[in-house]
């Protein structure tokens, strides 16, 4: 990987739906989970999920209430229901950032990010998007396991899941679905939800076992 950007976030390609690494045809949850449904990068995605699209470049069987809630109306419009779930100003039901789960103090920046970022600076990881926010939100690092996996990167993909996405993530992603109030979120909290106990099937080894203190 060396010092180059990863390619997963230069891109916004992200592979959660690929099963032992193998490459899939299109992009999904991480930049869904990292970007506003309007923005170049969400835009197509959120298209292909609302017209079914997707489900033929999917490598698992989806059930069909699952790919239809994508689809469903909602009174609240999209753009809403990512500021109410990502930006504030109230808030969030559901924060995606690994530290407030993992920090007793549960703050931004805790130490968990500082032990992913030296993990990412020991494996040569460097994000291409400077931004203001912590390297563990949640779609980053759905991102730069994808760039791992799409670069046979096996062992430290592994350990990304194992050490610093997996110990939190189910946590996360179950208040995530129940504090959602919007079919489109809650069908994507589901979809990340069942990909990553897919992954976590495969995982070659045991994942931390870290006290969550949300």
């Amino acid at each position: 990987m060396g010092a180059a950007a990863p390619s997963a976030v230069r891109n916004r390609y992200d592979a959660i739906a690929r099963p032992r690494c193998r490459r899939t045809q299109r992009p999904y949850a991480g930049a869904l989970f990292s970007y506003a449904p309007g923005s170049e990068q969400a835009a197509p995605l959120v298209a292909a999920l609302r017209d079914g699209s997707w489900q033929s470049q999917w490598p698992w069987p989806v059930a069909n209430g699952l790919a239809a809630q994508f689809a469903l109306e909602d009174d609240e419009p999209l753009a809403d229901a990512w500021q109410r779930l990502f930006i504030g100003p109230w808030a969030l039901p559901a924060p995606p950032w690994g530290s407030v789960w993992l920090d007793k103090e549960s703050l931004l920046f805790g130490d968990s990010t500082l032990a992913l970022r030296e993990w990412m600076r020991a494996n040569g990881v460097g994000l291409s998007e400077q931004r203001a926010e912590p390297e563990d939100h949640f779609g980053t690092l759905l991102l730069l396991a994808a760039w791992l996996c799409e670069s046979g990167q096996d062992e430290a993909f592994n350990q990304l899941l194992a050490w610093h996405l997996l110990p939190w993530s189910g946590r996360f992603l179950s208040v995530f679905i129940a504090g959602a109030g919007n079919p489109f979120y809650q069908a994507l909290g589901q979809l990340a939800q069942e990909t990553l106990t897919r992954w976590r099937a495969r995982l070659p080894c045991a994942v931390a076992d870290k006290p969550l203190y949300r």
